[in-house]
């Protein structure tokens, strides 16, 4: 995988050897980037479920000053750092090992200017993210992959691509 635009742009980075990971493929990747393109210079960027850290990773080339990573595996966890350090994005990156629903059930409103949720499509996962963040807006921005046959709660604007959907949801206050 590689990622697509930006400072590293081009540049390599790992993706996990397991089966039930399922990487943002670069398509998808560069779709979600475009769409939140303007929110990205200096943002602080939350990448929940961040398998290989590729969406925190793309926003950090694309000139986001920061990039909390959360994730619960421990292959992951060791993906992301490794990523982290072979761009060398070390100070501008953070890697929790936690529950993403657990991460973001204390945060409060306004925590971050971009949130990136990715996942797994056969857990309830991404409706749990879409409803703490309506209840309380952890970010300005939040984009949530999930399967296109997932109905997400109302507020959000969706964007598919074949059996992949994107929703976003935006503070407007």
């Amino acid at each position: 995988m590689r990622i697509v635009a930006g400072r590293w742009r081009g540049r390599q980075i790992e993706t996990p050897d397991d089966e039930r990971v399922r990487p943002t493929t670069d398509k998808i990747r560069e779709a979600w980037m475009s769409i939140v393109a303007r929110d990205l210079p200096d943002a602080r960027v939350l990448d929940l479920f961040a398998g290989s850290g590729a969406l925190g990773l793309e926003a950090l080339s694309r000139g986001a000053s920061r990039v909390d990573f959360v994730e619960t595996a421990p292959t992951s966890i060791r993906l992301v750092t490794r990523n982290v350090e072979g761009l060398g994005a070390g100070a501008a990156a953070r890697v929790h090992r936690a529950d993403a629903l657990d991460f973001i059930a204390e945060l409060p409103a306004g925590s971050y200017d971009v949130a990136f949720a990715d996942p797994p499509y056969a857990s309830d996962a991404a409706v749990r993210v879409a409803e703490r963040w309506l209840a309380v807006p952890f970010a300005d921005v939040l984009g949530v992959e999930h399967a296109s046959s997932t109905t997400m709660p109302n507020g959000g604007a969706a964007r598919r691509y074949g059996i992949t959907s994107i929703t976003f949801y935006r503070r407007t206050d």
